[in-house]
């Protein structure tokens, strides 16, 4: 378990980030927060599936934002995968175990009296000039996009029957002055189940959304079932990240707690029996980008949150992600890992030796295992790992498996592999028919006669290891071990 660091917020994450060259960079230049700002970070380090040219580069933050005097915006904090490691304080190939090994071993939050950072400013929405597209300074993140978006929300929940409580990440666009529209994937998170539940009651469901957290938040708040089943409350997981418990307030105008020292606060309820057409003022016919590196469509059945105040502490900073950038391949591919890890640990320990859910699939639709055949009745068990890791994560539909001398975090390295270690007549195994995720538009009947319905795939293993009985024949070139920092102590500062 990493050791308690003095990263606990948003702040305290910049903070940090500054003492590292080349990793925070800041312009007082004003930005345009509709597509200008996420046109600029395109360029400077988003990353992940964004359209080239691209690259991973420093977090940003924009101190001048047109339209909202005064705020600031800070984007990519987490679109590198050095910078993750360094704000949870863990070499950066180690964050899946570390992950896993939180997740077995939480730290349940707690809620701390008295006033929150969170509510330093308050404005409610009986105020006549409340206005949610002046109060938030969500960008607008393409010109297709339905409208300004809230991507870093933490969205937190409590089940109207079981009293359970979860936090998620959600799809929320600004509607109204004081209304959000909510996208729930089907079956797929808990918020939405909570949702649904206390629509057949005939209720309200209350929710806060707390923007500009600790990073560990973040992070944590991606796990998914089955690690993390309903009635797992994944902010434990940031609490054992961090060796303490992720302290929450009381809301002002909700029944629901939020996130003490967020920056922003947004107190609603998510109406029963009413959908929001996503595009409804733009129409577009898109929503946003999304973590494949396609515009979504906009949905017409989004859920809708009516506000019922907005909390900030004084001088707040929103804190935003472009969906395909490399920060969603952190706080979706890392947690991924982690699961995948911990299931296959336990099945067959010592042979899993890391895993990566690599910047090409999102995070979520490929991953690389590297395994090491000890015996040889090892040989055929690195293909009972995949299936096991097409368990852990549904949404999974590719992997590529890879023996310990591959670094499983050098896709070069993967497909050198794949190039030398690799026949396609035996080594690929299919398993069709099931169901992956919507958001991959060749996962369609359109695409592939057998497939039945949008979001089914065939699900495939590469498997690119060594045959144990072959490995002699397999020896990489051997270069002298040494310490290059003799030589070049510049290079690796």
């Amino acid at each position: 378990m990493s050791e308690t660091n003095e990263v606990n917020s948003l702040r305290s994450a910049l903070d940090l980030l500054r003492s590292m060259p080349g990793q925070l960079i800041e312009t007082d230049v004003e930005v345009d927060p509709a597509a200008e700002l996420a046109g600029v970070y395109r360029y400077v380090g988003a990353g992940g599936t964004v359209q080239r040219p691209t690259r991973e580069g420093p977090a940003m933050i924009f101190n001048t934002v047109k339209g909202h005097p005064g705020a600031r915006v800070a984007i990519g904090l987490l679109a590198s995968r050095r910078r993750v490691g360094a704000l949870l304080g863990c070499d950066p190939k180690d964050l899946g175990k570390l992950l896993w090994r939180s997740v077995d071993n939480p730290i349940q939050p707690v809620v701390v009296d008295g006033p929150a950072p969170c509510q330093e400013v308050v404005y409610r929405a009986s105020d006549p000039d409340f206005d949610l597209y002046k109060l938030v300074p969500a960008p607008t993140n393409t010109p297709d996009d339905a409208g300004p978006y809230i991507t870093l929300g933490m969205c937190y929940a409590t089940h109207p029957d079981t009293g359970v409580h979860d936090v998620t990440i959600h799809r929320l666009c600004i509607q109204g002055r004081d209304e959000l529209s909510i996208f729930f994937t089907p079956g797929a998170r808990h918020i939405g189940a909570m949702a649904e539940r206390a629509e057949q009651l005939g209720q309200r469901l209350p929710i806060s959304v707390s923007i500009g957290v600790d990073p560990a938040i973040e992070i944590g708040s991606c796990f998914e079932p089955p690690t993390t089943p309903l009635g797992y409350d994944e902010l434990s997981v940031a609490g054992a990240l961090r060796g303490h418990p992720v302290e929450l307030t009381q809301c002002l105008t909700i029944n629901q707690c939020a996130i003490a020292n967020a920056e922003y606060v947004i107190e609603g309820e998510v109406i029963p029996g009413e959908r929001v057409v996503e595009d409804q003022n733009s129409h577009t016919g898109y929503a946003m980008p999304e973590f494949p590196g396609y515009t979504g469509p906009a949905s017409a059945q989004c859920w809708k949150i009516k506000v019922k105040a907005v909390t900030t502490r004084r001088d707040p900073i929103m804190q935003t992600c472009i969906g395909p950038s490399e920060e969603h391949v952190s706080m979706a591919g890392i947690p991924t890992e982690a699961s995948i890890y911990g299931m296959i640990e336990k099945a067959m320990p010592g042979r899993l030796q890391n895993v990566y859910c690599a910047s090409a699939g999102g995070g979520k639709f490929m991953a690389v295992l590297q395994f090491v055949k000890r015996v040889p009745s090892d040989e055929g068990r690195q293909r009972q790992a995949a299936l096991l890791a097409f368990s852990a994560f549904s949404e999974l539909k590719h992997i590529f498996l890879v023996d310990e001398d591959v670094d499983c975090f050098d896709m070069s390295d993967v497909l050198w592999a794949m190039n030398t270690r690799f026949q396609g007549d035996v080594d690929v195994v299919t398993i069709p028919g099931v169901r992956c995720h919507p958001l991959d538009p060749s996962n369609d009947p359109t695409c592939d006669p057998s497939i039945r319905d949008h979001g089914i795939a065939c699900k495939t293993i590469f498997d690119c290891t060594v045959p144990f009985d072959q490995k002699a024949r397999f020896h990489r070139a051997r270069f002298m071990e040494l310490d290059p920092t003799h030589w070049v102590p510049d290079l690796y500062e």
